[in-house]
């Protein structure tokens, strides 16, 4: 029997691999009047377009809801005063796509960082980024971030320094040596397996080497991580990145007073790390699409076979609950009605698209 454990679609979205450098997080959607413009991306296949849009024509708009508002202090309200000379930690998520060669074949994230990183350097600190790229299981060259260096360069119009390890003392001295206006590119932290454990010592380290935090990692802020969380124990102030302060923003905004109807869309692989993001969104959305890898959960508490895919098997009875409250509160919670099925998990796998109701 095929099993279902490739990467699966959103009703009849093109499928396309799952990149392992993207976290899984929630993306909001304002909906346009246009029908034909209702998803807001231009990736969706037009019969998702239909598909979502003819949901949304039929659904009773919700009044507005009490959101609790998530206030962070930006590094823009930080003076000149309060940064020349300062060595700052920047947690930036440069987490970019590199090819064999080591290229860089998609600089998005490095380019979001770079206004944060410039208003620091303008204003006269010494900068330390910090950043992980990929999932490396220890010092493993090819997640390095050298690769980075020429790019980041060019972008900030300086020569960045990149340290060789991101603690220790070899770090300290070249921290030591950084000028006003400087920036020092640390190692990936993640060669450490304590930064994905959120290991104190490894977070002490870390601040050890700065007078203040910047977080402007939004793709990873969700995570307890060293380098995320643990510093802010050692280092004030600790404030938002510009980039960071934006999606907070945006995402403040978009919840706490949507345009109707208001769609949203979860993805991840366990339902059991979305379940306050699902049931804070049931209380506001109109339409919930879910993907990932939890789908299979969802299928699963509804008697749909699934194969050797992915499930909680603990969390059916949630899934089941949640489904029931979606219904309840008139939220239209859409699963994927296509998945991509395959006899081995593996890129040479023999595998096909098909519908729900047509494999078993």
């Amino acid at each position: 029997m095929a099993s279902a454990t490739a990467p699966t679609t959103l009703s009849l979205v093109k499928t396309a691999a799952s990149s392992s450098l993207s976290s899984p997080r929630a993306s909001f959607l304002r909906m346009p009047t246009s029908a034909s413009r209702r998803l807001g991306f231009s990736a969706a296949d037009p019969l998702l377009t239909c598909h979502v849009a003819s949901r949304l024509s039929s659904i009773k708009t919700k009044g507005t809801r009490a959101v609790v508002s998530m206030a962070k202090k930006s590094v823009g309200e930080l003076s000149g005063a309060d940064l020349k000379g300062k060595k700052v930690f920047v947690r930036a998520d440069l987490n970019v796509p590199l090819d064999d060669n080591q290229n860089i074949t998609d600089d998005t994230r490095i380019r979001a960082a770079v206004p944060t990183i410039k208003h620091l350097i303008q204003n006269g600190a010494k900068v330390i980024l910090s950043s992980h790229l990929g999932r490396p299981k220890g010092v493993t060259p090819k997640f390095s971030l050298a690769p980075l260096v020429p790019r980041l360069s060019e972008l900030l119009g300086i020569q960045v320094v990149k340290a060789d390890d991101c603690i220790g003392p070899e770090v300290e001295k070249l921290v030591a040596s950084l000028p006003e206006g400087g920036v020092l590119l640390l190692e990936n932290v993640r060669f450490y397996k304590e930064e994905e454990k959120n290991d104190p010592e490894f977070a002490k380290k870390l601040a050890s080497l700065a007078d203040l935090y910047v977080n402007d990692a939004f793709g990873t802020a969700h995570r307890a991580h060293a380098s995320t969380e643990g510093v802010t124990k050692y280092l004030k102030p600790s404030v938002a990145g510009f980039l960071l302060q934006k999606e907070l923003d945006y995402l403040v905004g978009a919840v706490s007073s949507p345009k109707r109807p208001f769609a949203a869309i979860v993805g991840g692989s366990k339902v059991s790390s979305k379940i306050g993001v699902i049931e804070s969104l049931l209380e506001t959305c109109d339409i919930l699409l879910l993907g990932g890898g939890m789908i299979f959960t969802f299928y699963k508490a509804q008697g749909i076979s699934v194969g050797s895919s992915l499930v909680e098997e603990d969390k059916l009875d949630l899934a089941t609950t949640l489904l029931a409250k979606a219904k309840a509160k008139g939220v239209n919670l859409l699963l994927p009605s296509d998945v991509v099925i395959a006899d081995k998990f593996a890129p040479d796998a023999n595998s096909k698209v098909c519908f729900l109701n047509s494999y078993k």
